[in-house]
């Protein structure tokens, strides 16, 4: 009976736990105003390297209080795919487009009065950069699942 209540105690543990990171972020709706203004944060930069107009589908929104995470996938109006080969960031030499996981942003925001800025970002990147502790240190509620064993 006791190891019955040792293990009913651990499993309610494990699943408060779990429950509480799931719950660590949000992700803003589709047409809010947060969701607008995130997209708004990163399309200066998506349209330097890729040229304008960029349209982003998104994959991944997380917002936990002043800060935010997104993975997108930027293409032209209408669904066009972007021809990375064609686009402004590849003719100035700031693209290796053959080591690129297409035309996929991933973004960490911070919120700054009441604009959010991009921090840093990527573009086609092929691991997830951001699993490392100083950035887990300080977007870890956005991005608790990938720094989980992050040391």
């Amino acid at each position: 009976m006791f190891l019955k209540r040792v293990i009913l105690a651990a499993t309610v543990a494990v699943c408060t736990v779990g429950s509480a990171w799931a719950q660590s972020w949000t992700e803003p709706a589709r047409g809010s105003q947060q969701r607008k203004d995130l997209m708004s944060a990163v399309r200066p930069i998506a349209e330097w390297q890729l040229g304008a107009p960029v349209q982003f589908v998104v994959n991944e929104l997380r917002v936990s209080g002043d800060i935010a995470f997104a993975m997108l996938q930027a293409q032209r109006p209408g669904g066009q795919p972007i021809d990375l080969e064609q686009t402004p960031g590849n003719a100035r030499g700031e693209m290796y487009v053959e080591d690129m996981d297409g035309a996929r942003f991933d973004v960490l925001y911070k919120k700054s009065g009441n604009m959010w800025v991009a921090v840093t970002w990527t573009l086609g990147a092929t691991e997830a950069w951001w699993s490392w502790k100083p950035i887990c240190d300080a977007f870890g509620p956005v991005i608790e699942d990938y720094c989980q064993y992050v040391e």
